[in-house]
């Protein structure tokens, strides 16, 4: 019994021996803030790459993934607007007077080729999609890693340099498929007796090469289709970015309907920035020097000699079929493209 008395009296000296928190460290402790983590900002095609510790490397993006999405999305993209470029290769080859509008020269094209004449070259055009997109978006994302990416978001000049490389490298890869579309379009225009009147893109590949050589593949428009591309692609994707970036700043989510803005501002970019190459690009890879037509040696000749003869603003022929194609074409292969990441990103 002494000891069960004396128990609770030991255990009473011990609480007393600890000494107590003073007050001042306790009032410190109640109004200490808990430790937090340095916040990391994700925007743009940022917002789309897994979240990581400080100091941790992100997971660079495979090539093939960006060359599938890429090529799949811009597939689906340019067959859904063929038929607005097949018209706006029409409005910038017209040099007849009166010049037709977007309207009237679909209409033409309907009543003198039928609703099947609005999709001529359209294999071509999907064929040239799968080697030109496909290598424009997985070589645009290797060139951001390059640029240190996977360190964290990178500037603008930055992805303005990538999107230029990436582009027109996909232009070079991409040239026979884009020569046999354009001629493609532009053969309905031709009388009957010029036409050179191709079945398919493996037909007008075969024809060119056995007729002017394979490597004129290369050499007929490359130059100005690589121009042309190193803008369009600093349009297309550069400035889509850039687009999703201020639209998720503002505290848009990163959902369909961000994609869709700014894919379509990215687009009108893309149309002011490309449509003088554009024109030029079409007018030298469909001329016809055997038939007496005007002979232009380069991309600057063809500008040039388009605005001393038919004025400045023949550069922009045809902006309102460019905008109306890059429009649709744009948003429906960036809105493609997004989804594939999402399916595709633990693959």
């Amino acid at each position: 019994s002494r000891a069960r008395a004396a128990r609770p009296r030991t255990q009473r000296r011990g609480a007393a021996r600890r000494s107590p928190r003073p007050p001042e460290a306790m009032a410190a402790a109640a109004v200490a803030p808990a430790p937090t983590q340095p916040s990391e900002r994700h925007l743009g095609m940022e917002a789309r790459l897994p979240r990581t510790a400080p100091g941790e490397k992100r997971k660079a993006q495979s090539m093939w993934k960006g060359f599938v999405q890429g090529s799949v999305g811009a597939a689906v993209g340019g067959s859904c607007a063929h038929p607005l470029d097949l018209i706006k290769v029409r409005m910038q080859l017209q040099t007849e007077m009166p010049k037709l509008n977007m309207v009237q020269m679909g209409a033409r094209i309907f009543q003198t080729e039928g609703f099947f004449g609005l999709f001529k070259g359209v294999d071509a055009s999907a064929a040239r999609q799968l080697v030109y997109s496909g290598t424009r978006f997985g070589m645009y994302d290797v060139l951001k890693q390059a640029a240190g990416e996977s360190q964290g978001p990178i500037s603008m000049l930055a992805k303005v340099v990538c999107a230029a490389g990436s582009g027109a490298i996909g232009a070079f890869a991409g040239n026979p498929g884009d020569l046999a579309m354009v001629r493609m379009q532009a053969d309905g225009k031709l009388p009957v007796d010029q036409r050179r009147n191709y079945k398919n893109i493996f037909d007008a590949v075969g024809k060119i090469a056995r007729t002017e050589g394979a490597l004129s593949m290369w050499r007929t428009g490359v130059v100005p289709n690589m121009n042309r591309a190193a803008i369009i692609t600093v349009g297309q994707l550069a400035a889509y970015d850039t687009c999703k970036e201020t639209l998720l700043a503002q505290g848009f989510k990163d959902g369909i309907p961000t994609h869709f803005g700014a894919s379509f501002m990215a687009a009108f970019i893309a149309s002011v920035m490309s449509n003088p190459v554009d024109v030029a690009k079409t007018r030298l890879m469909n001329q016809r020097p055997e038939l007496g037509g005007p002979v232009y040696t380069g991309t600057l000749n063809a500008m040039t000699t388009m605005c001393r003869t038919e004025g400045p603003l023949s550069l922009y022929k045809g902006f309102a079929a460019t905008f109306a194609r890059q429009c649709p074409y744009v948003v429906i292969t960036w809105v493609t493209v997004e989804q594939l990441k999402k399916v595709m990103k633990d693959w």
